[in-house]
């Protein structure tokens, strides 16, 4: 007797988190096409190139609180943690220092944040809203501290034009095969958080976290443990952002990745990621973070205000989570009881 194959569309739609990623997807295509007919421009070549490099940002803050999300969590320190990056990293080169040595600074101040923050939540049980708060302002101080209260001088003052020509451009202005450096950076990336997320032990605890954290500890998942890595995971993204802001404006910034948490947040909830935990792929957190930038491009194109613009944003972000609520609660195809 042959075995049944499940047929491969069917299976590939399975995958939990898939459908609202695909719509996503759709939705992107049609904004897009949208601000488009209304403005040719937003079709031209630079401004695919200048979007891709806008969204990377978005794509690794938003891989960096999706991973948190689908445990159940939140982290609100992404945003401080960028800036923190920023402000020590480009305070270091200002002060003659290599650029690696400086990069790998800043990465180690992250993950500090990052063990702190899932130690916080996962061993002491702090709700992650009140831990995450608190390494904010910690952060966010940090990044004031460093350099006695004030945004730093150029970079290239004190490790000269060269090296700091090779910085900004291996972080933002330069390209590869005719695509900007901080769109391959945010790829890569993306490439191996998926694969941690969807073909490791790790992930799938990660996910059991999410679902039923009770049900997780019985099937012996260390929860300390895995909150943990999905802090680091978290703490990385929000380092590479703070090193991509820094190259960008050639300076630190004490306020650099202002508001970035919640951006992430929207990244993550419009590709599908449930904030109640247990549900999304990293699939629906590029789409969510293509269609947030897409959505910015072309209202700037079409010289929507920022008010408007932010409202749209919001209205989508909402939108997207009480959908998912609704999904949930099992609202859509349920048959009223005679």
């Amino acid at each position: 007797m042959k075995s049944k194959r499940q047929n491969p569309l069917k299976k590939f739609l399975a995958i939990r988190g898939m459908g609202a990623a695909l719509t996503a997807f759709v939705g992107l295509i049609i904004i897009y096409v949208a601000f488009g007919l209304i403005n040719q421009a937003v079709f031209s070549g630079q401004n695919i190139l200048n979007l891709l490099r806008s969204m990377s940002k978005y794509l690794l803050i938003g891989i960096a609180q999706s991973y948190i999300l689908i445990t159940g969590n939140i982290d609100l320190s992404i945003g401080s943690m960028a800036g923190m990056s920023a402000m020590i990293s480009a305070t270091m080169m200002t002060m003659g220092v290599h650029p690696v040595l400086a990069c790998l600074m800043a990465l180690i101040s992250c993950l500090a944040v990052g063990v702190v923050n899932g130690y916080l939540v996962g061993k002491f049980k702090l709700p992650p809203f009140i831990a995450t708060l608190g390494t904010m302002f910690v952060s966010r101080g940090v990044a004031y501290m460093v350099n006695g209260n004030r945004n730093t001088d150029a970079i290239a003052t004190g490790i000269g034009k060269e090296a700091a020509d090779s910085f900004q451009n291996f972080f933002y202005y330069g390209k590869t095969l005719g695509v900007y450096n901080t769109f391959w950076i945010s790829i890569i990336v993306f490439i191996i958080f998926f694969f941690l997320l969807s073909k490791t032990r790790t992930g799938r605890h990660i996910y059991a976290i999410g679902s039923n954290i009770d049900a997780a500890k019985l099937s012996g998942v260390n929860v300390v443990a895995t909150t943990t890595k999905a802090y680091l995971v978290s703490a990385v993204c929000s380092c590479l952002v703070g090193l991509i802001l820094c190259a960008q404006a050639g300076m630190g910034n004490m306020e650099a990745g202002n508001m970035y948490e919640m951006y992430g947040v929207a990244a993550g909830v419009i590709g599908g990621v449930s904030p109640l935990g247990g549900t999304g792929i990293l699939l629906g957190t590029l789409a969510g973070a293509a269609v947030w930038q897409t959505l910015e491009n072309g209202l700037n194109m079409i010289s929507a205000q920022v008010g408007i613009q932010r409202i749209v944003i919001g209205v989508i972000v909402v939108g997207a989570v009480l959908l998912d609520v609704v999904v949930r609660n099992g609202q859509f195809g349920k048959k009223k009881s005679k």
